[in-house]
């Protein structure tokens, strides 16, 4: 016999309690998209515009506890503004966007969605609950953009990958994957290293680290417009460092931080102001050492110099050729103050550091010629070392070259060899990072008829629901429901529970899945009886969208 159920929630106390006890099952499920992130609360984004009273002193009380804020205006005048925290203590004034460049490429869409508006940058101001402002002519509306970011419970847990630094990943300090808008774009080659200051403070304790960074990604998709964060990497000062953009750690990801230099630049962000305050040594450990391991990677030596042809901001017009270091400071890119005076000095000597770590290193490696004639491959190597480069192709080796130098260079005589692609290796013993890549063409001969493609399985299978009447009485029994699916492809998946009339009773999570077979447990914990519609939506990397839903009775 089954054990008596309990009375309604409504029957055992107020109204209130009720909400309360909704309240926190919310909370709860949102948690179990993100192993490792119980009882993570989301970033709640609220923005609004403010009023204008001249150049005098204004002051507003913020629509919610806020942590971060940042202001967008319309106008050439300029903006300065205060925070007040919770414990009644101004903040010193700053300036609404004193990195007026931490931005995407002019022609990108992320730029076109918040066309007009000067974008402001984010300042992490603590637990506040008032902004002060003051505006100077020209200023036509302005608007104050506020995020509130609670911290984790719980530690989080980093990831190495092929030699990489200790990476706080994306799943791991909270992103928000349901609010990136579109797919990564990627640049054929990585050239150089952007060193920024996200230019807020830097009084932060280590737990607050990673609800600044995903404060500041809120701010940029959700206040900005922007696709995803706009660093592809931000570390705070106690070394920490984060995942940023979407797309892989290890991948050439275009991203929205140096307006004009984005494609083919990695961007990474120290987490707080550095105009007079130095880096502390963690930060600048962790910094030296991820540049270290992500140039390797492009094969970029940290202390060359290259020209990149501007796409295009108010210093450097679309098509200039720009004089850069391949570790620079933001400040180089364009009219900007950043990564701040105390950082900016350090630049030379941080490429000197980053060039040191992590030897032997290979740089510059380059194919020129074709099959028909005479190749040429060639790279600098960090000292004289025994190189090889090796030819080869689905039947074996074809050929190789060999040398002991600083300089790899060695010409394959391609004139007699079948006109078909090649693989090629460049390498200088187990330490070095090697090269890899395709040189040739084609065979000529007619290729093997192409079989028909695989059809394309949808986003989102059907929804299966286990069991779907749910009688939550701590009996063991139909206590909680297994969600089960299927993705068609990686997908930002959003699970949500309606009730009749259509209204959202709990978000139960927002995750970035693979493809293949997914599942997750609903534990109704604190909703109340009735018949409720389980929606799992999906948005695809290839730009699909879709949804599937079930129903199912809580009882």
């Amino acid at each position: 016999m089954r054990a008596q159920r309990l009375a309604p929630p409504e029957r055992l106390c107020d109204r209130s309690c009720v909400e309360l006890v909704r309240l926190l099952f919310t909370a709860f499920l949102a948690a179990l998209a993100l192993p490792g992130l119980a009882w993570a609360t989301a970033p709640t984004f609220v923005a609004r515009d403010l009023p204008l009273h001249g150049r005098t002193l204004a002051g507003v009380e913020a629509p919610l506890r806020f942590d971060l804020v940042g202001l967008h205006w319309q106008g050439r005048g300029t903006v300065r503004f205060r925070t007040r925290s919770l414990g009644g203590h101004w903040s010193a004034w700053q300036r609404g966007a004193p990195e007026a460049e931490d931005q995407p490429d002019r022609s990108s869409p992320e730029a076109r969605r918040r066309r007009g508006w000067r974008l402001g940058n984010p300042f992490w101001a603590g637990p506040s609950d008032r902004i002060e402002y003051r505006v100077s002519a020209g200023i036509r509306r302005l608007r104050a953009n506020y995020v509130r970011s609670p911290m984790l419970d719980v530690p989080l847990r980093a990831t190495s990958v092929a030699a990489s630094p200790a990476i706080m990943t994306r799943s791991t300090w909270g992103a928000a994957e349901s609010i990136r808008r579109s797919h990564p774009e990627y640049a054929a080659a990585l050239r150089l290293a952007v060193v920024h200051h996200t230019a807020g403070s830097t009084n932060y304790s280590r737990a607050e680290s990673p609800a600044i960074v995903r404060a500041i990604e809120v701010y940029h998709v959700k206040g900005n417009g922007w696709n995803d964060i706009g660093y592809n990497f931000l570390v705070d000062k106690y070394g920490q460092v984060f995942e940023g953009r979407y797309g892989g750690i290890a991948r050439n990801v275009v991203g929205a931080h140096a307006q004009g230099f984005n494609t083919g630049s990695v961007g990474v962000s120290l987490l707080g102001s550095y105009d007079s305050t130095s880096p502390s040594a963690a930060a600048t450990a962790a910094l030296v050492r991820l540049l270290a391991w992500r140039l390797d990677l492009g094969h970029v030596d940290p202390i060359s110099t290259l020209t990149y042809l501007s796409n295009g901001n108010p210093r450097f017009p679309t098509g200039a050729p720009v004089f850069l270091r391949a570790v620079s400071g933001h400040r180089d890119t364009g009219f900007t103050t950043c990564p701040g005076n105390a950082l900016y000095r350090r630049i030379s000597s941080l490429a000197q550091g980053v060039a040191k770590t992590g030897l032997p290193k290979l740089y510059s490696p380059s194919v020129t010629g074709s099959i028909g004639g005479r190749m040429r491959f060639r790279a600098r190597l960090s000292s004289a070392l025994p190189w090889i480069v090796t030819i080869g192709s689905p039947g074996g080796k074809v050929a190789s070259g060999a040398g002991t130098s600083a300089a790899v260079d060695w010409t394959w005589d391609a004139r007699k060899v079948p006109r078909q692609r090649y693989g090629y290796t460049i390498t200088a013993g187990p330490v070095l990072r090697g090269v890899r890549g395709i040189v040739g063409v084609k065979a000529t001969t007619s290729p093997p008829p192409t079989p028909p493609p695989a059809p394309r399985l949808p986003l989102i299978g059907t929804l299966g629901v286990t069991p779907t009447l749910l009688t939550p009485n701590g009996d063991g029994v139909d206590d909680v429901a297994t969600v089960a699916y299927t993705l068609g492809s990686a997908a930002a998946v959003t699970a949500t529970l309606t009730d009749s009339f259509g209204a959202t009773v709990a978000t139960l999570f927002a995750a970035y899945q693979t493809g293949g077979k997914q599942s997750f447990t609903l534990v109704p914990e604190g909703v109340l009886p009735g018949v409720y519609t389980l929606v799992v939506s999906a948005s695809g990397d290839d730009g699909r969208q879709a949804a599937a839903s079930a129903t199912l009775q809580i009882a």
